[in-house]
């Protein structure tokens, strides 16, 4: 596994659209990797008062055509070997993690197959549904942790220019991991909907 970050320029007008239109920003990303065409986990991060593209692949990418389209300048872009650091991994440590997500929930009517998705829609609601993964995913969340950021995407996609919205939800927190391998696919597989959309991808940091 790899983890790839790429400063954004975001006086430029591809990354004026790209962030606008998060379908046009996963194509570039699909892009960077050679072989079959799969879905990547990613995510765009604020640091500093910077904007960064986070990238985790099974693959190591190619970036320069995309640096070319978003970054300040060719070279704004690094990957580092993700493996190890997910070995590092044990039951019962404690990290500090971020996580952007589309909080949802699914309705069905008597005699349908697949149900109707809805987005949460406060605090509270988003909150719970975090709790609720947490168990599956391999970790425990610590009192503290937090909605930092709520917000809708709204953008049109594909020739017919269909209509996606979805609620994005940034959380941030501490983490006692219960179950390092649950873990371990939470980071490389991502929590919740709309994955190739910049949501779902979960990082930890600061080990205690």
């Amino acid at each position: 596994m790899y983890m790839t970050r790429m400063e954004l320029d975001r006086s430029r007008r591809a990354t004026i659209l790209a962030l606008a239109f998060p379908n046009k920003l996963h194509g570039a990303i699909e892009s960077s990797f050679s072989g079959e065409r799969q879905r990547r986990l990613w995510r765009i991060d604020e640091l500093n008062g910077k904007c960064y593209l986070l990238v985790v692949s099974e693959a190591k990418p190619d970036f320069s055509a995309a640096a070319a389209q978003f970054a300040p300048t060719p070279d704004c872009w690094e990957t580092r070997e993700y493996g190890t650091f997910l070995q590092r991994i044990t039951v019962g440590s404690h990290w500090h993690f971020r996580l952007s997500a589309n909080p949802t929930i699914s309705h069905s009517r008597e005699g349908e197959k697949r149900g109707k998705v809805y987005a949460h829609v406060t605090a509270e609601q988003q909150k719970n549904w975090l709790m609720q993964r947490a168990a599956k995913s391999g970790f425990r969340l610590k009192e503290d942790y937090e909605v930092v950021k709520r917000d809708t995407l709204t953008f049109y996609k594909g020739a017919d220019r269909k209509r996606v919205t979805l609620g994005v939800c940034e959380y941030e927190g501490w983490l006692e991991v219960t179950d390092a391998d649950l873990m371990r696919a939470a980071l490389t597989n991502g929590i919740g909907r709309g994955k190739a959309y910049g949501l779902g991808l979960l990082t930890i940091a600061q080990r205690i």
